[in-house]
């Protein structure tokens, strides 16, 4: 299946503006990262084209995705907001447009922002197409618009304390990749006994934990770093293999403990 071309992990770039994401995604790609995740609403498109360009990592290395915002989902909108995106980000071909919430109150039908969307990649403006933030109704409108074959992924929280079950079952049954972002939840995993513990034993950080427990399980994580040392640090989680009973440990973590949740944007969660 497509998906297999999202690399397993990417760097985030939520929150982080100006010089900080320049220097954040600089850095990132002189440590190893090839996979770039932005949003239109992170206000930090051309800043992370401009780290991109100056990066000298050539086009066919790098995976680059964005997410359409909840004011450009109408048909004649979400084009013309790709375009935009791709102008700041100076690409000429996205590597993955995600619509990065659902329309609020459904104001806008799914089935109108999917075909949209289908739309700009029938016209190259990205070479892959998905979804973040969907509920399993939203998912299930989406993959009747679409197809589940067109949705690269769903991009959701998932994290050891917000496991996400009820959405991550719907999409592997629909075979639909999962990206985890806040795969760190904020850096709450380094408080967090159980996970240090493992992390003890694995001669680990709690960081490298958390992300391997996502990866081992298949998703794709986002995690975002300013510093040079972490994120050198959370590209070496893919070297580390958690065991059955690490595993099951962590799946005891699962408290619903959601931090994105903006008011009047999400969803009714499942």
């Amino acid at each position: 299946m497509s998906h297999t071309t999202i690399p397993a992990i990417g760097l985030g770039t939520f929150r982080l503006q100006g010089q900080i994401v320049i220097d954040s995604v600089r850095n990132g790609l002189a440590a190893g990262y090839r996979h770039i995740d932005t949003a239109q609403i992170y206000g930090n498109e051309a800043e992370v084209g401009q780290a991109m360009a100056d990066s000298g990592v050539p086009r066919g290395e790098l995976f680059v995705t964005t997410k359409v915002w909840i004011d450009s989902l109408e048909a004649g909108k979400l084009i013309p907001s790709l375009k935009e995106s791709l102008r700041k980000l100076r690409l000429q071909q996205l590597d993955l447009a995600l619509i990065h919430w659902p329309s609020p109150g459904d104001a806008v039908p799914v089935a109108e922002y999917m075909g949209a969307l289908a739309e700009a990649k029938e016209q190259g403006l990205a070479r892959q197409i998905g979804v973040s933030n969907f509920t399993v109704a939203h998912l299930r409108q989406a993959v009747d618009a679409v197809g589940a074959a067109q949705i690269a992924t769903q991009q959701i929280e998932i994290h050891p304390f917000l496991q996400n079950r009820k959405a991550l079952e719907y999409a592997r049954s629909q075979g639909i990749h999962l990206t985890a972002y806040m795969p760190l939840a904020y850096g709450k995993v380094m408080q967090e006994p159980l996970i240090v513990d493992i992390a003890r034993r694995h001669n680990a950080t709690p960081a490298q934990v958390a992300l391997a427990w996502s990866l081992q399980q298949g998703f794709a994580v986002i995690p975002s770093s300013t510093s040079p040392a972490n994120l050198k640090s959370n590209l070496a989680a893919r070297g580390l293999v958690l065991t059955a009973e690490d595993m099951a440990a962590i799946a005891t973590l699962d408290r619903n403990e959601r931090i994105a949740n903006p008011d009047g944007i999400a969803p009714q969660w499942d």
